[in-house]
């Protein structure tokens, strides 16, 4: 069980972390734009969408394009590229971290860039207009303001990847030991002798996860609306 929770925060905190830095440069791009932007719009539009595609559709187009028989890996092989030359690592813990970060990064997008748009120009122009440079307001204004919506964010995306079942159940059949897996193995095959409880165990111990990462996330939030009311 222990395993089980620490390969579960382990690939947690690498997809939240991996989802939150690519996620926030494209929400830095996005805010840099007009609000009635096609590229706002369409980028705001397509990270709705793709934060929600997971499960079994995501599974599927991953091993549709870079599946062992998938377009992109054909198209790659044909000019002497082999994806799977250390070997199979779509269906292992490699996979889960490439699909988990498909729908983080769209996650963080919506998610931070409301605490983008919030940073007024005012404060960079009464910056430089007192004779800081563009980095000195960068490290001094932005980032202790953004600092806690991002961190806000980054244990959202946590959360988000430790609940996850479904993309990680549709990838990986076997050979996975993240809790998700391991409750849905307890619940469909035989019960050991002594692990009966097994899987309400487990679960308990997500629900009590969760709930510490969310509350310390709300914590976060109320910090980050205080600062960019």
């Amino acid at each position: 069980m222990r395993s089980a929770f620490a390969r579960s925060f382990e690939l947690s905190a690498v997809t939240a972390a991996v989802g939150a830095v690519l996620g926030a440069a494209v929400a830095a791009v996005v805010a840099g734009s007009s609000p009635t932007s096609v590229l706002r719009r369409v980028v705001v539009a397509a990270c709705g969408v793709l934060s929600q595609f997971a499960g079994v559709p995501l599974a599927f187009a991953l091993v549709a394009t870079i599946g062992l028989s998938g377009v992109v890996t054909q198209l790659l092989s044909g000019v002497g590229v082999d994806l799977y030359a250390s070997g199979v690592w779509l269906f292992d813990t490699p996979g889960l971290v490439l699909a988990y970060t498909c729908f983080q990064v769209p996650l963080m997008v919506i998610v931070f860039l409301p605490a983008l748009d919030g940073v007024r120009p005012a404060w960079r122009e009464a910056s430089l207009t007192l004779g800081g440079t563009h980095w000195q307001h960068f490290r001094l204004v932005s980032v202790p303001v953004l600092a806690p919506a991002f961190t806000g964010a980054l244990l959202l995306l946590f959360a988000n990847a430790l609940s996850a079942y479904a993309t990680a159940a549709a990838l990986v059949s076997q050979g996975s030991s993240i809790v998700p897996l391991q409750i849905r193995r307890a619940l469909s095959s035989d019960v050991l002798v002594g692990q009966q409880d097994l899987a309400s165990t487990l679960a308990v111990g997500m629900v009590l996860v969760v709930a510490v990462v969310m509350g310390a996330q709300a914590l976060v939030q109320r910090r980050t609306a205080r600062w960019l009311r």
